[in-house]
């Protein structure tokens, strides 16, 4: 064959290959995330075909409607601040000192990051609710503790990872200037940190401002957030202008804490001298650094461990001691069901299985444009791909509602839920593949190229054994956020076919079936957690933004 004509060939199937790889996620995020949005959009301003305010002015008369929003803009805040406050001591000594089960402990320590709200939302209410240790229900206070414990791993991996990487050096010649350790940090080592504390506490205060799960179990009806009122409008009271129009209150939230974020990086951006973390941290030397280390180590882990812990024995408590009679009675139909309990399992496996194909498939496409392609269109894309992430589930949920009733009726499809699953859980696959795709070194396809291999077989010896591992690592993202998704699915579940998240969230509204939800939050916890330790295990070293 011409090899001006093989040449040719090749370059008409990579455009094409590069056609298709933007096309299919631009589709499926066009269809099931911007036509939603846009639907809610029209339904909160337009009315018999005229722009119409009241909805907004109805949000912003009714003082319950105000008050969830001032409560969803304090509590953030002080949930944020509360983190920082409580996880800072770990980040420093994760990031500075080497000790015996490290990794092992980090991986735990994220699991309650990617626990389901629900499950969160049970062990507290099983901890400090009325039969708990102290009574703290009907307060704020149980709400933000329960928010410091679900983000605390947003803090240590960020802000510790980044911490991990600045050179001690600096701080080193500041006390050799006759500075304490208090003013080291203060003067040297905070600032260094602004760019990291930015980023975690955007996330964190994004993932409280929207939060659902914990608000709804936890809050009772003392308080409620603009996610929680969007639900109750929609479900309850059957406002959809009102829901709608809290909905775009919310995304204007969102949007502006993003915005906020990025000019503060554009201006605090600057060149720092980083090290390895490998380097960096050590084996702590003096009796008082063993302490800070030990010390902080286990009050970590009575922070975090004790929720699930008595999470786990509360579901084993009989009326005669310890059993699985609160399991056994899952394989029963309850009142508070159509089907018995453990046919949440199924579905929620089910559905997970559909969701991680889809979001591994979508987002590995796009993946391959954000890390292989340069410019504007490639920035504009990775962007793009980020907004689901976000935007509050709820919101999603409530779009499906409005929008997807033509020109085909999806509302009662089944694919509707993996839908909803795998558009929050594509830019956690993007995110994990993407600097992993970036690491690989272009000599060595160079190398192989020299030597006479074909793109496609260069690309399957080189690129692939390490983007497989990637797409393990964002599997198990996918597989754990779509177990414990509530927010979307509290739209979309049918009766008949409840996730766990659901099966819980209704156990916990009828008396007596307390012992079924813990059970199964218990069973929920284990699944996130092994997804958890599976990710930990295929990850790429510490490549990965997740």
């Amino acid at each position: 064959m011409d090899p001006t004509v093989d040449r040719h060939r090749q370059r008409v199937r990579k455009h094409l290959s590069d056609i298709l790889l933007v096309v299919v996620p631009l589709l499926f995020l066009a269809y099931f995330f911007a036509y939603p949005l846009g639907a809610i959009l029209i339904k909160s301003l337009v009315a018999n075909g005229r722009i119409d305010l009241a909805p907004f002015a109805d949000v912003f008369n009714r003082a319950t409607l105000r008050g969830a929003i001032w409560f969803t803009a304090w509590q953030a805040t002080a949930s944020m601040l509360l983190t920082m406050l409580v996880a800072m001591p770990a980040a420093h000594v994760f990031a500075r000192f080497r000790f015996a089960g490290r990794a092992l402990l980090r991986a735990a320590i994220t699991v309650p990051f990617v626990l389901p709200t629900v499950v969160v939302a049970t062990a507290f209410l099983a901890l400090l609710g009325p039969t708990g240790v102290v009574d703290l229900s009907g307060t704020v206070w149980l709400i933000l503790i329960a928010h410091v414990f679900f983000n605390f791993a947003v803090i240590v991996r960020t802000v510790g990872g980044f911490w991990g990487n600045l050179d001690p050096r600096l701080g080193e010649a500041a006390r050799m200037l006759g500075a304490g350790r208090w003013r080291t940090f203060r003067t040297v080592t905070l600032p260094l940190l602004g760019p990291a504390l930015a980023a975690a506490g955007s996330i964190v205060f994004l993932f409280t401002f929207t939060s659902f799960g914990v608000i709804l179990i936890l809050g009772g009806l003392r308080f409620s957030t603009i996610e929680v009122e969007i639900y109750r409008q929609t479900i309850t009271y059957l406002q959809l202008p009102i829901a709608a129009a809290l909905a775009v209150v919310q995304l204007a939230g969102v949007t502006s804490i993003l915005l906020v974020y990025s000019a503060f990086q554009r201006r605090r951006s600057v060149e720092l001298p980083l090290r390895p973390a490998a380097e960096v941290a050590r084996l702590p030397r003096t009796v008082s650094e063993r302490v800070t280390v030990w010390g902080t180590l286990v009050l970590t882990g009575i922070f975090l461990g004790t929720p699930l812990v008595l999470l786990v024995a509360r579901s084993l408590r009989t009326s005669t001691g310890f059993g699985l009679s609160a399991y056994r009675s899952l394989a029963s139909q309850t009142s508070a069901l159509f089907v018995p309990p453990v046919e949440a399992i199924r579905n929620s496996l089910l559905i997970a299985a559909a969701a991680t194909v889809l979001a591994v498939t979508i987002g590995m496409m796009a993946a391959v444009i954000v890390a292989y392609r340069t410019g504007l269109f490639s920035r504009a894309f990775d962007v793009l791909l980020m907004l689901p992430l976000g935007t509050s589930a709820v919101t999603i949920g409530f779009g499906f509602l409005v929008a997807l009733g033509r020109p085909i009726d999806l509302r009662t499809s089944p694919i509707l839920l993996p839908v909803a699953h795998a558009l929050v859980a594509i830019p956690f696959v993007v995110r994990t593949a993407v600097p992993v795709m970036r690491s690989v070194r272009q000599d060595l396809r160079d190398a192989a190229a020299m030597l006479g291999a074909a793109p496609a077989r260069v690309w399957r010896r080189i690129d692939l054994p390490m983007i497989s591992r990637a797409a393990l690592v964002g599997a198990g993202f996918a597989f754990a956020v779509s177990l414990g998704e509530f927010g979307a699915t509290s739209f979309l579940a049918r009766p008949a076919t409840p996730t766990l998240p659901i099966a819980i969230f209704r156990l916990l509204g009828r008396p007596g079936t307390f012992p079924e939800a813990l059970a199964l939050s218990t069973i929920l916890m284990v699944l996130t957690a092994v997804s958890m330790f599976a990710i930990e295990r295929f990850r790429f070293g510490e490549v990965g933004e997740f």
